[in-house]
């Protein structure tokens, strides 16, 4: 459920029309939702009571503003970061640095550093060479950290090949057959709290089965371990559950997840982390635009919006589904491309698509884009950076700017010797 509601025939935010939001912010703009989010997260933490001991951190990158992470503090959450500047917005939005997971396969000497300064609730380590960075650095530093050793379990997902991450050929984590020997290595360093285990798969995942193959490892490799005489008092079992973007996707609820963790983990003993992110806030948004125009074309006509793939980057890196909705629809209903104005033919949400009818002037929604949205803007085209709103009930705020081509071109020099 979302709080993006036709009311008097025209679609709001919360109680705030978009015709309003367009007028004041410009488009295209994100619209975010503090109830949805606010929804989202306890009813994702409701879910997983039956499971026992529970850390819940935001996977940062599925939308990093600062008012989003705040609202989701406030919530009780922690967040899962994967470089330095994911770190330093938890930490400005109050996120309590314990409740902190630091992931990510490429962490910088500098960024562990940072994570250690800052005293991080742990670090999800994904390779042999990695941990022995790590311990060298914390016992430079006289630290200790606690860390979980993230295993590849070789599981597809079954989800996009570019948001898929347990396979064997996937970059991230150790091979599960090669972690108990890494496992007992790294646990004999002094400088590190060997602790746990991390696994996640992949993104927007529909259907349970993948997960609960990769929690059967997990589970077995937590009892090898145990029976090497090593600690395992954590398992962070990741994120990745999907929400529903195209007709007929439907994923698992979050009970159905919940119930599904708590009985392969019954017999673990030990405190399980998850790292949400989409699940959380892929339906907590939407980027409104406006049409351009309508082109007739040999066959269904394009219609043009003002927003483009620098802004929402998603149909383009992985044509993805995004429902496409008049803010004002009139009942009727046209088939059509939907495209934005950038100079590649990649810049395409949507091809012979069944939509409510659009004409040049009117105002329409992207549904589903509060995750991996605005993050992965650009400015391709020298085309402003899409800007933020956040929704409250009555209230609303621009929670990111709208960054000018002019303000982005400040930045850049021309060397002395060319001019």
């Amino acid at each position: 459920m979302d709080h993006f509601q036709l009311k008097n025939g025209v679609l709001h935010a919360e109680d705030i029309p978009l015709t309003e939001l367009a007028e004041i912010y410009g488009t295209p703009v994100y619209i975010y939702s503090a109830a949805t989010l606010r929804r989202h997260a306890q009813v994702f933490r409701e879910a997983l009571k039956p499971a026992g001991r529970v850390h819940l951190a935001f996977a940062v990158k599925a939308n990093p503003n600062l008012a989003v992470l705040n609202i989701l503090a406030d919530e009780g959450y922690g967040a899962d970061v994967v470089s330095a500047g994911e770190l330093n917005r938890a930490l400005q939005a109050g996120v309590a640095p314990e409740d902190i997971v630091f992931s990510g396969v490429g962490k910088t000497a500098d960024e562990m550093r940072h994570g250690l300064q800052t005293g991080i609730g742990q670090f999800n380590i994904e390779s042999a060479e990695e941990g022995h960075e790590l311990a060298a650095i914390a016992a430079e530093m006289g630290q200790t950290p606690a860390i979980a050793l993230r295993v590849n379990p070789d599981v597809d997902a079954a989800t996009h090949a570019k948001i898929s991450t347990g396979k064997a050929e996937n970059k991230f984590g150790v091979a599960i057959d090669q972690a108990p020997a890494l496992y007992a290595e790294l646990s004999a360093k002094p400088s590190l709290n060997m602790r746990g285990i991390a696994v996640h798969i992949g993104s927007q995942l529909l259907s349970l089965d993948p997960l609960e193959q990769a929690f059967g490892k997990v589970g077995d490799l937590v009892q090898t371990l145990r029976g090497q005489g090593l600690t395992v008092s954590h398992v962070d079992l990741g994120g990745g559950l999907g929400v529903p973007y195209a007709p007929g996707e439907v994923p698992p609820s979050p009970a159905d997840y919940g119930a599904m963790v708590a009985r392969v983990t019954r017999d673990w003993d030990v405190t399980l982390m998850f790292e949400p992110g989409r699940v959380i806030a892929g339906n907590a948004g939407v980027m409104l635009t406006r049409v351009i125009r309508v082109k007739q074309a040999l066959g269904n006509p394009f219609v043009v919006v003002d927003g483009a793939m620098n802004d929402l980057a998603r149909p383009a890196l992985y044509d993805a589904w995004h429902d496409f909705v008049a803010v004002q629809p009139n009942g009727e209903t046209m088939a059509a491309h939907i495209v934005g104005p950038v100079c590649e033919t990649g810049d395409t949400f949507a091809r012979d698509r069944e939509i409510d009818a659009v004409a040049a002037g009117d105002l329409a929604i992207f549904r589903t884009a509060g995750a991996y949205g605005a993050t992965l803007a650009s400015t391709y085209n020298s085309r402003a950076l899409v800007p933020e709103v956040l929704v409250d009930g009555s209230n609303h705020a621009l929670v990111a700017d709208r960054i000018d081509p002019a303000t982005i071109m400040a930045a850049e020099r021309v060397p002395e010797w060319l001019k």
